[in-house]
């Protein structure tokens, strides 16, 4: 199965570039962006995935606005060349690689349509490698990038358009690949562990710099994987130097980071959050964050009933639905996963980040007892 890209030098198997190296049915490649004001008044994200073994591709984009959140959902049979990365009316486009990407929706029968470019203020960080086992079997293996930004353009829902200046509109991007799972729900005897994850991603803009952090936790609390890394931000993206030769400079790891997130009573999501990161020279560095809109992930079909990513629906299907986000029940399993656009203080420098949770199960230190159960 030859495709463009086979004409360059990239191949790491023996295979053509469209044949994953495994035949998981849960082998993925992923995009996803989002994009806030620094005032935390609107948010609006993006997800396009291909599934290779189960020859799917599909994706969305949701807009929250006025305390009201739109989705567009698209599923497609996966095209057989991999530069093509359309799905309907929704399409993503590398247009300078690590640098600039645009995200483009059509005008189509739901309403909502986006014209979006992305430009990059940092390097492209890679993140430590998250591999999960659940009694030996691996779940999870994956690689995944994440990349500050800056975005333009505008979008609109029913008509009602929005501007959208890389003066005020800052946003993150991330590229994962791998396998994790995905679509329909495999057979055989559940696992004797108990179901649950506790996932936190952290991610702030700063005027000079920003921050990351990321964390898998046991029900215990115990780190699976954590890291943080503090990355200059570049006026233009001429300025940033290439990922390969970044070196130290472009990327300070931290010897260590913890985050204490105090949990909104009866919920799953923050009512405040203290982040700590301590660098090799052991100064420790705090951020204080203050949630500002909260943003449903089931609007890029995580968790959602019936656009959840990798699933069938055909040769072309497109939808959408809108909620009003104080409405929706808060341990509903669909709406445990979110985004909160938060404003940040470090020091002297005040700034503007997300702050993502995904709580399923027990956690000691958080309180969490059941599945579903809300903070007390």
């Amino acid at each position: 199965m030859i495709s463009k890209f086979d004409d360059y030098p990239i191949h790491q198997t023996p295979e053509p570039v469209a044949q994953p190296a495994s035949d998981s049915l849960n082998f993925y490649d992923r995009y996803w962006f989002n994009g806030f004001d620094r005032e935390g008044t609107l948010y609006f994200g993006c997800a396009l995935g291909l599934y290779p073994n189960r020859r799917v591709m599909d994706g969305a984009f949701s807009v929250l606005v006025d305390g009201v959140q739109h989705a567009f959902f698209a599923s497609r049979r996966a095209p057989a060349e991999r530069s093509d990365t359309t799905i309907g009316p929704l399409a993503v486009e590398v247009v300078e690689p690590m640098r600039v990407i645009r995200v483009r929706l059509a005008p189509n029968e739901t309403g909502i349509e986006c014209d979006l470019t992305f430009r990059a203020r940092t390097i492209a960080y890679e993140e430590p490698r998250s591999t999960l086992r659940d009694e030996g079997r691996v779940m999870m293996d994956t690689t995944r990038f994440t990349q500050f930004g800056c975005w333009e353009g505008g979008f609109s829902v029913a008509g009602a358009r929005t501007e959208v200046r890389s003066s005020s509109v800052w946003g993150v991007r991330d590229r994962s690949w791998g396998v994790r799972p995905v679509g329909e729900r495999e057979s055989g005897a559940p696992s004797r562990g108990e179901p649950g994850v506790y996932w936190i991603w952290c991610v702030n803009h700063f005027d000079d710099l920003c921050t990351h952090y990321a964390t898998f936790e046991d029900h215990d609390g115990n780190p699976l994987q954590v890291s943080g890394v503090v990355l200059p931000a570049y006026g233009d993206t001429g300025s940033i130097p290439a990922e390969s030769s970044a070196g130290p400079a472009a990327a300070q790891e931290m010897s260590a980071a913890s985050i204490g997130i105090a949990w909104e009573k009866g919920t799953r999501r923050s009512a405040g959050a203290r982040l700590e990161f301590v660098p090799p020279s052991g100064e420790k560095t705090v951020m204080s964050m203050e949630p500002l809109l909260r943003f449903h992930m089931k609007g890029l079909g995580y968790q959602h009933p019936k656009w959840v990513p990798g699933i069938y629906k055909g040769e072309l299907a497109v939808g959408a639905e809108s909620w009003e986000v104080d409405e929706l029940d808060p341990l509903a399993y669909e709406n445990i996963h979110v985004h909160q656009v938060c404003r940040v203080t470090m020091g002297e420098r005040t700034g503007t980040g997300t702050l993502e949770q995904i709580v399923f199960g027990s956690h000691q230190p958080s309180g969490f007892a059941g599945f579903l159960d809300g903070a007390r």
